[in-house]
């Protein structure tokens, strides 16, 4: 159906007016679309550097909070240095402030003063809604602080922070199994200094500020302070907090979440965690999350060494929300397109029609011309372009019949001025020597040279040799051309294997070749010497492929015809360990006259092709498996007979090892 000219005609229609279309729609979705997603990109990138500086000030500020207490304002001092004895009348009058500063700030669950000895000396007794701790609290309170490495560090002099914790000093808010931030703190403990002995530090005053308030300052929506004005995408934005260590999820709109790894299941987005390892602010790889895409930028907090706890403020929105404007546009452009496509189809159906009347007539004319028959001709060409189509059809059918005759004269011309050319060009190279040699040795017998005999030896070497050479490219052409009628014998594949390899053992052992076999009992119906051709050709390409040594795999296997019938067939693999060859080459490799050496006539890949197809098989080279390393393998796959005797001279009985039942392995060098 397709293939009509009227549904081409149609479709050709259709797509002069939905290209137009489409190339709008792929503006809007790609180049709209990436620039909505750069804008969208760098809000998230701003916004979370902003949340990242609040959240650095906020930790900042309830520091500073702390330093009032211990350094700005004597009180602490003095009832440190009053010490923990009743009669100390500032201890009344620290806890009081520390009560109503707990209960104003509404940030902070407990502040400590403690003694240089890590003692104790005072605490707030209520707590943020004025509560009174209870007996066992306080009680609780009263105990050893001088090996918590928090104070260790606040009594040498500087200034510490406790990162997101759960404290042994207060029980939990909430009694439940889910982690809630309500009953995890962070904790700043800041140095007193002594006012008897300057330079010394008296004590420390330690608070913990409940978590819950930075997870309110981060989940809420208040934290990205989004203007009014500001496109509903922006407002569906969210914000989330994580450990210094870039994995530990400490606020996250989802509850559910709190202190889960990110690259642990359910969330197991390792990627992000290594987005934020390998960078202090940048934009998240897009990743997949709760069934959407989305996209999110992180911003680190200031690092311990500045003074801040090094946490991760990420911002993401989903990408439905980024894009909903743009899909919207699509809507709009698809419906519009339908409509214009439907009316395009009905003009051009009734068009197409009228047009096609006069191609089948030429279709089944043509049909003729491809059956052989030259008379065909087109009846009563209209006036119009098809019409002119016709009559060329007509001059065309015409000068065929003519040319066929020229065209069968001219390819059997070309084939022959290939042929000639080739051999005239394989030849000319041994007959430079020769007549280089043979004037050589005139001269020498016309000048009495005393060394005559010796160029006379030589030059009747040289010639003998070359001749030697032309009549090797003699039979290859010969065997080319496919001039000699086959001698099919019956015999054992795995002798003419073992023959092949014998003839070749004394160059493996010069290249440092070792040669390992492993083939079964088969016989085939061949011509022996041409197989024998075959194989001489496939050893000596792998061992010209080795020249630094290696090994070469000879294997003999048996397997079901892929064609079907049941029929057997033997599968020879020939594999080295050469440097391999490339695909462009590899596919060139049987073509006649190529070849990659400096040498001989690029026939010998050809003629083995020749050779096997006639044998009713299969040959073809190819690149060693992934991680066998480089080389290449050469598979001769022939069928197997299973009928008659082995001729004369191949009697079972004579073969080796290498030709029993079972699978043998024999190693020569």
């Amino acid at each position: 159906m397709i293939r009509r000219i009227s549904t081409k005609w149609i479709l050709t229609v259709l797509a002069a007016v939905l290209l137009p279309f489409l190339g709008f729609a792929w503006f809007v979705d790609t180049e709209m679309a990436n620039r909505h997603l750069e804008t969208v990109r760098y809000y998230l990138l701003r916004m979370a550097g902003e949340v990242a500086d609040r959240l650095d000030n906020e930790v900042h500020e309830r520091q500073n909070d702390i330093i009032t207490w211990s350094q700005a304002t004597p009180l602490a001092q003095w009832t440190i240095n009053g010490g923990r004895d009743e009669e100390n009348v500032f201890k009344s009058m620290l806890t009081g402030g520390f009560d109503r500063f707990v209960k104003s700030a509404k940030v902070y669950d407990l502040i400590l003063a403690i003694n240089a000895k890590g003692e104790l000396v005072v605490s707030n007794t209520h707590d943020v809604n004025g509560v009174p701790l209870s007996p066992e609290v306080l009680k609780g309170l009263d105990r050893d602080y001088s090996k918590a490495p928090w104070f260790q560090t606040a009594i040498a002099g500087e200034n510490a922070l406790v990162d997101h914790h759960a404290t042994s000093l207060l029980p939990p808010r909430f009694k439940t199994d889910s982690p809630r931030a309500e009953n995890y703190h962070i904790g700043f403990a800041v140095p007193v200094p002594d006012q008897l002995e300057p330079g010394k530090t008296a004590g420390v005053v330690y608070a913990l500020m409940n978590f819950a308030e930075v997870q309110q300052k981060v989940v809420h929506k208040e934290s990205l302070k989004i203007p009014s004005s500001a496109p509903d995408i922006y407002k569906t934005s969210y914000v989330w907090l994580w450990d210094s260590d870039c994995d530990t999820i400490l606020a996250n709109p989802t509850p559910g979440l709190y202190t889960r790894k990110v690259s642990e299941p359910p969330i197991d987005l390792p990627q992000l965690v290594a987005a934020a390892k390998a960078s202090d602010w940048d934009m998240y790889p897009e990743y997949f999350f709760k069934g959407a895409w989305k996209n999110a930028a992180f911003k680190h907090c200031m690092s311990r060494a500045d003074g801040g706890f090094g946490w991760v403020v990420g911002v993401g929105i989903e990408n439905d929300d980024i894009y909903q404007t743009v899909h919207e546009l699509r809507f709009v452009l698809w419906s519009a397109t339908a409509l214009v496509l439907s009316i395009v189809v009905v003009v051009s159906v009734l068009a197409a029609r009228r047009t096609t009347r006069p191609i089948l007539e030429l279709k089944t004319q043509a049909q003729r011309v491809a059956g052989g028959d030259l008379e065909a001709r087109v009846p009563n060409p209209s006036d119009d372009e098809i019409g002119d189509l016709g009559r060329a059809f007509n001059e065309m059918t015409s000068d065929l019949r003519d040319s066929r005759a020229k065209l069968i004269k001219a390819e059997k011309d070309a084939a022959w001025r290939e042929m000639a050319r080739q051999v005239a060009h394989e030849i000319k190279n041994p007959l430079t020597p020769i007549k280089l040699s043979v004037n050589l040795l005139e001269r020498a017998h016309a000048e009495h040279s005393p060394e005559f005999d010796a160029i006379f030896a030589r030059t009747i070497e040289l010639v003998q040799r070359q001749v030697e050479a032309m009549r090797k490219i003699a039979l290859d052409f010969a065997a080319f051309a496919g001039t000699r009628k086959p001698e099919l014998q019956v015999f054992e594949l795995a002798e003419v294997i073992a023959e092949v390899l014998d003839m070749n053992s004394a160059w493996a052992q010069d290249l440092g070749v070792l040669i390992q076999t492993h083939v079964i009992s088969g016989r085939v119906l061949v011509d022996r010497g041409e197989l024998r051709r075959v194989l001489i050709n496939l050893v000596s390409n792998a061992l010209e492929a080795m020249p630094e040594g290696g090994k070469l795999e000879v294997d003999l296997s048996r397997r079901n015809n892929e064609g079907g019938g049941g029929e057997a067939q033997l599968v020879l693999e020939i594999k080295d360990r050469g440097a391999g060859l490339s695909d462009s080459v590899r596919k060139r490799l049987f073509e006649p006259y190529f070849t990659t050496r400096t040498h001989g006539t690029g026939l010998g890949l050809a003629i083995a092709r020749r050779l096997v197809e006639e044998m009713n098989g299969t040959i073809a080279l190819e690149a060693r498996p992934d991680g066998e390393g480089p080389g290449s393998i050469a598979r001769v796959v022939l069928p197997e007979h299973r009928g008659g005797k082995p001729v004369a001279g191949t009697d079972e009985s004579a073969r080796d090892d290498r030709g029993s039942g079972d699978p043998t392995r024999k190693d020569r060098a």
